[in-house]
């Protein structure tokens, strides 16, 4: 049997023996929260600050595009407003050109030519118009519309329905099909007992 370790004899002053002065692990696990506690302050606003910044700098980004976008958007209305009309006006010099041309040829040339010039004229500027969505409201013979046509009288006719168009006064026009300017138009109406109205 191995012998047992010397108790200390504490009457006569003696003590235990140290062990190795490595300090309690109660006592280490202290002193590192105190640490960690005093340091903790300072690092968590260091933290906070640079996430701050970071914040306001994508802040004066985000701010910066909306402002840049805002002017975008303002320029290109301005210039849609300035700038509509542009390919149409482009358009419209070809029968300018036209008109002018049939003007210097006019006391030169007999009626018959000058009315073929002014139909050719009168052709390109329909065409001119139906390429940027003009149509024309020719209502003769339909029934009468009142949100297309304004009825400027009425009068009989045995040759279309009572209610319908029978005579176009002035063209209507609609652009891509909302009106422009209503057709007017003489409305029929019942035929006289015993006439063929006109």
């Amino acid at each position: 049997m191995s012998a047992e370790p010397k108790r200390p004899d504490v009457e006569n002053g003696e003590t235990a023996p140290e062990s190795g002065g490595e300090p309690e692990p109660e006592a280490a696990a202290e002193e590192s929260s105190e640490a960690v506690a005093e340091a903790s302050p300072e690092v968590a606003l260091a933290e906070a600050q640079a996430k701050a910044d970071e914040n306001w700098n994508r802040y004066l980004r985000a701010a910066a595009e909306a402002e840049n976008v805002r002017k975008r958007a303002t320029r290109d209305v301005e210039n849609a407003h300035k700038f509509a009309l542009e390919n149409f006006s482009r358009e419209l010099l070809a029968v300018v050109d036209s008109l002018e041309m049939g003007l210097a040829a006019a006391d030169k040339a007999d009626a018959e030519t000058l009315r073929e010039g002014s139909e050719a004229t009168c052709k390109l500027f329909k065409t001119t118009l139906e390429r940027f969505g003009v149509s024309e409201v020719d209502p003769e013979g339909e029934p009468f519309d009142p949100e297309m046509h304004e009825a400027m009288s009425m009068m009989p006719s045995g040759k279309v329905e009572p209610g319908s168009v029978a005579q176009v006064i002035q063209k209507g026009y609609a652009l891509n099909g909302r009106l422009l300017r209503p057709a007017r138009v003489i409305v029929a109406a019942e035929p006289p007992q015993g006439g063929d109205g006109s």
